[in-house]
């Protein structure tokens, strides 16, 4: 079995090799949704970009949000956010003012978001990698963007729970829909909060509960199989299998294979001192949009 894979080009690197070998693929954060096409043997527990793209995108419109300038880093996850985002959008009668591409190793926002405040929009959309937000926050700062009442939205990444508190008040009001917030209410997501502030001392984030999760289901599918490692009986045991996360409820589409989640609309909000994702709203079982539309 192999397990992992933190972006979706390495995810898709090992398909080849788990169909040719026959032993699961268990995708535990990277987000695209045309993964587990790849391989019969891929099951995800983390997320698809479809899936929080396309709510934050009905969540805008149906809040006054008319005008939207996007910035998205320029590799399969964030063509996936910009182009699940922008249909769904412009589908409710939103309009895209300004559309930016980065590249994906670039940390240098500015030049980016200066044509961002130029638009004037009454939002951007932003999806980068969950350890470039601390840097974008702060460069959107400096930039003056919250100043001028341009407010980010987009998909988790942005605002991941284990960066959060190193952007400052400048993430204040900042709107995201994901799979998961350290302050997500259930007792059982307290425990996990504070069994991993324990052992790592920091709050967990959405890569740390689809970790958390990929090792269940591997614990589970063996225990179904009684301890056989057969590639097809894994994949057997684990389609359809359903558990309560720390994020809420989740399961395993038995169809695609991939994850069925609660989505939650989060602002962040100060508390206690210290910057959390606030869950105000669920969507719940979301599928992953980019399948179910085939």
């Amino acid at each position: 079995m192999i397990a992992g894979f933190g972006v979706t080009p390495s995810a898709l690197a090992a398909a080849p090799l788990a169909t040719q070998a026959k032993i699961p693929e268990i995708v535990m954060a990277a987000g695209t949704s045309i993964i587990t096409e790849r391989s019969p043997y891929i099951v995800r527990t983390s997320f698809t970009l479809a899936q929080s793209s396309t709510i934050i995108a009905d969540w805008a419109v149906k809040n006054g949000i008319k005008k939207v300038a996007t910035l998205t880093s320029d590799y399969a996850p964030g063509n996936d956010a910009l182009n699940f985002f922008k249909e769904h959008f412009t589908a409710g009668g939103g309009q895209i003012v300004e559309e930016v591409k980065v590249p994906l190793a670039n940390p240098d926002f500015a030049p980016f978001l200066q044509r961002m405040k130029d638009a004037k929009p009454d939002a951007m959309f932003v999806f980068v990698p969950a350890g470039q937000g601390g840097n974008f926050m702060k460069q959107y700062a400096e930039r003056g963007l919250d100043k001028a009442g341009i407010r980010v939205i987009g998909p988790g990444d942005v605002m991941d729970d284990d960066l959060l508190n190193g952007m400052g008040d400048a993430a204040l009001g900042t709107v995201t829909a994901h799979l998961y917030s350290a302050a997500h209410p259930s007792a059982m997501n307290k425990e996990f909060v504070a069994a991993y502030k324990k052992a790592f001392g920091s709050r967990p984030g959405f890569m740390a509960v689809g970790g958390y999760d990929g090792i269940h289901l591997i614990y589970e599918a063996l225990k179904k199989t009684g301890g056989k490692t057969d590639g097809d009986a894994l994949i057997e045991a684990m389609k359809g299998m359903k558990w309560e996360s720390p994020r809420g409820p989740i399961s395993i589409d038995p169809e695609t294979r991939d994850i069925v989640q609660n989505i939650y609309i989060r602002k962040v909000e100060k508390v206690d001192g210290e910057l959390y994702n606030v869950e105000f709203q669920t969507f719940e079982a979301v599928k992953d949009s980019g399948k179910t539309k085939k």
